[in-house]
């Protein structure tokens, strides 16, 4: 059947109605029809002919072709189902499915969606693939973080067994000597008594009046000690071992004040997988278009909002060739047109081919190219500053009044330069001070 119904579909259709065959019936000269067609075609008519080669027919009623009526019927379940669902997309009476196939009960074998619902419902699988491959990546991410935390530990704990059994064999060897030299002194000793206990057998003992025997029975060894020391240091292998172990993470350990917000990249934003760099990329990503999510530009905001206090984060933007960094409103444009000025919401700086300007369109001179921007907000006053991190020199300063949250903001351009490296925000060393109890 599967090689029959690979053959072109004119070969399953009736002549009369050009549909495929419903109920075939064959006459004597082999040629088929649909029954309610062939009917038709005789209706009226004394002669019955077949309607192809007009050869008169031998049988008023035709028997019913059972072959060709199943592999038409399977041919039309074919045509009517969707391959990639499973479900009915055209019916068997109305052919496309029309009002009548979503009211009736006599349809309820195929479902009823309209076009562009149909669109519609592609384009959230779509977003939802898209959803669950992000999950999938996120819980890889988290378990590669915590995988080296763990390695860290397994490692820590592996040095610290090893300085445990180090002392171990070197507090063990003292004792070995100690011990050594203690069974020597004791042979000694025995050596003398058992001499001096023969010499006692014999009934001469004028000896014992002798100096020498004298000599022999006073012992000049001095008693033993214990080692001192010798015992494994517990307080230096188990004393704070948390907090030293803690202590010492701080050197994989870093702090990053400004985490980036994928959910508002562009598509052609790539970030890091910690989420603190961001560049280009090319060709433009498939990202689902969510509200928070920048479309028409290459921006990008901090995951976390802030609406009082002093804030500050370093950006390493190196020989990067068109760069914004600012802070911005929490209800920017993020769809439509707009100049990334404090009109639009948008407090930044701007680095385009080694010419600096803010967002008023006005030029800012500097006497050198910094590699590292300081971002210093200050909500209450007002301000935003902006420094070359190198030597703190001020580079502009916005003086406004802000009403909402603000949030970190980025806009990254390769300026022709797809392989630019992008920028990355600094992170600072996490100090730590321990308090002593008065």
């Amino acid at each position: 059947m599967a090689s029959s119904l690979s053959l072109p579909e004119e070969d399953f259709s009736c002549t009369v109605c050009l549909d495929i065959f419903k109920d075939p019936v064959m006459l004597s000269c082999s040629h088929s029809f649909c029954q309610a067609c062939l009917k038709e075609c005789w209706k009226d008519k004394e002669s019955r002919e077949c309607p192809v080669c007009r050869r008169r027919s031998s049988k008023d009623h035709p028997h019913t072709n059972l072959s060709l009526k199943n592999l038409c019927e399977a041919l039309r379940e074919r045509r009517q189902t969707d391959p990639t669902t499973g479900s009915k997309v055209f019916c068997s009476q109305h052919k496309p499915i029309c009002l009548v196939c979503q009211v009736s009960r006599k349809h309820e074998d195929h479902d009823c969606i309209p076009v562009d619902e149909q669109e519609k419902l592609k384009i959230f699988n779509k977003v939802k693939q898209t959803c669950d491959q992000t999950a999938v990546h996120i819980k890889k991410q988290i378990k590669a973080e915590f995988e080296r935390l763990h390695q860290f530990l397994r490692e820590e704990e592996e040095a610290r067994i090893a300085a445990l059994k180090e002392e171990e064999k070197q507090k063990s060897q003292k004792m070995k000597e100690k011990i050594e030299q203690m069974n020597r002194e004791i042979s000694s000793l025995s050596d003398t008594i058992r001499a001096i206990e023969g010499e006692l057998k014999d009934e001469d003992i004028s000896f014992l009046l002798t100096p020498e025997c004298y000599s022999r029975a006073q012992c000049t060894m001095p008693d033993p000690q214990l080692v001192s020391g010798g015992l494994i240091d517990v307080a230096k292998h188990l004393g704070n071992l948390k907090f030293r172990v803690w202590e010492k993470m701080k050197e994989i350990i870093k702090h990053t004040p400004v985490i980036l917000d994928p959910n508002t990249a562009s598509s052609w934003l790539c970030l890091s997988d910690d989420l603190t760099s961001v560049s280009q990329t090319d060709p433009e990503q498939q990202v689902p278009d969510s509200p928070e999510r920048f479309m028409k530009y290459a921006d990008i905001l901090g995951s976390k909002g802030f609406s009082s206090g002093k804030h500050s984060w370093e950006v390493e933007v190196g020989d990067h060739p068109d760069w914004i960094m600012g802070v911005a409103k929490e209800s920017v444009d993020r769809k439509g047109e707009r100049h990334a000025s404090p009109k639009n919401g948008v407090w930044a700086i701007r680095q385009d081919s080694g010419k600096y300007a803010n967002g008023k369109g006005e030029t800012l001179l500097l006497k050198k190219k910094p590699q590292r921007i300081r971002v210093q907000p200050d909500y209450d006053q007002g301000e935003v500053s902006f420094y070359d991190s190198i030597d703190m020199t001020l580079i502009y300063t916005y003086k406004d009044t802000f009403t909402e949250t603000l949030y970190p903001y980025f806009y990254i351009d390769s300026a022709g330069d797809v392989k630019s490296t992008g920028v990355q925000i600094c992170q600072s060393e996490v100090s730590l001070t321990v308090m002593s109890s008065q």
